[in-house]
């Protein structure tokens, strides 16, 4: 074997680091690393352990989420028509009550309203809209008999038997106004 001489250069290694720790507390730190190194399994269990984290135990235990709906089943079937059929379709219709309450309960169209009345001019658009839900709630009322289709009597004219009741004044302004080149 041949002989190595010892030199004073750095070698690969580096040079010395200092280490201002205790052997104690290396050997602490040491232990520790080794000791967690060699546990692999789960925690010890206690036979005493406390009935609260028992009890959460087993209502987790008990707790199975495969388990479907909570809804209930309904012990006698009911008999529904084919969901394409002419049944079905008259079904699903509203009734004449119920699609007039929906109309008079819509917030879109009472915001609406209220702007019309307020002097607001709407676009093409919105300005369709409600006439196309003013129509509909007419023709509901018509359906269910609500609105009269007779149109309010205009105003009476003036008979001859309330040209007596005119006061003098008032027939004086007439004749004033009268054209009488009218022909």
């Amino acid at each position: 074997m041949t002989r190595k001489k010892r030199s004073r250069k750095v070698g690969s290694e580096g040079p010395a680091q200092y280490d201002d720790r205790s052997p104690s507390q290396t050997e602490l730190e040491g232990r520790l690393q080794k000791k967690l190194k060699k546990r692999k399994g789960l925690k010890a269990g206690s036979r005493h352990s406390d009935t609260a984290t028992l009890s959460a135990r087993k209502q987790a235990e008990k707790k199975d989420p495969r388990h479907g709906s909570k809804k209930a089943v309904p012990l006698i079937v009911e008999k529904k028509p084919h969901p394409k059929s002419a049944e079905a379709k008259k079904a699903r219709r509203l009734s004449a009550e119920q699609e007039l309450e929906m109309l008079e309960n819509d917030a879109q169209l009472n915001v609406l309203l209220d702007r019309i009345e307020n002097g607001e001019s709407l676009g093409a658009g919105l300005q369709g809209y409600v006439d196309e839900k003013l129509d509909r709630i007419e023709v509901l009322m018509k359906q269910l008999g609500i609105m009269d289709e007779s149109e309010p009597e205009p105003e009476k004219e003036e008979t001859p038997s309330s040209s007596k009741k005119r006061t003098d004044d008032d027939l004086l302004a007439a004749f004033e106004n009268l054209d009488i080149d009218q022909e």
